[in-house]
């Protein structure tokens, strides 16, 4: 008789931590992405494209400069901000369009090496801008296509 008791509560713990290690596996396998933090990435990278559009005007620029940092940069605002706006609607990034913004921001990156720019400022502050695009927008391209389901934080009701 002693021995049924004893086997009982094994058996149940054993039963209750299978249950509990299965869910928490399942848990821990799932890659779920926090909406909440991909927006400020999507912001982060809309805000760069309107500097790019900005910058032109501010600093000594080219015709060719103002053309190419307006027009990509208006690109890289609209593509972050449509990102960003699935992304207030609890859905996931549009991976290809983040891919895109990638390539925007290497051309914008690289552009100064093949388009005169008229002053060293906007050279420099167009290829920062580039390398920034670049690799926010990668890490969304990458975390979105990896993503089962997107998860909001908590706090918000």
């Amino acid at each position: 008789m002693s021995n049924t008791p004893s086997d009982s509560p094994t058996d149940s713990g054993t039963s209750t931590g299978t249950d509990t290690d299965t869910n928490a596996g399942t848990a821990r396998n799932r890659n779920v992405l926090n909406t909440d933090a991909m927006q400020w990435l999507s912001a982060l990278v809309a805000l760069v494209g309107l500097w790019l559009v900005a910058s032109p005007f501010l600093l000594e620029s080219t015709d060719a400069a103002i053309w190419n940092d307006t027009l990509v940069g208006t690109a890289i605002f609209l593509l972050a901000g449509y990102n960003f706006y699935r992304l207030t609607r609890d859905r996931l990034a549009n991976v290809s369009l983040a891919s895109l913004t990638v390539l925007l921001g290497v051309w914008i990156a690289i552009s100064p090496a093949v388009i005169e720019m008229g002053s060293s400022e906007l050279a420099t502050s167009t290829t920062l801008s580039g390398i920034v695009v670049a690799a926010l927008s990668a890490y969304s391209a990458y975390a979105n296509n990896n993503a089962d389901a997107p998860e909001r934080a908590r706090t918000r009701a």
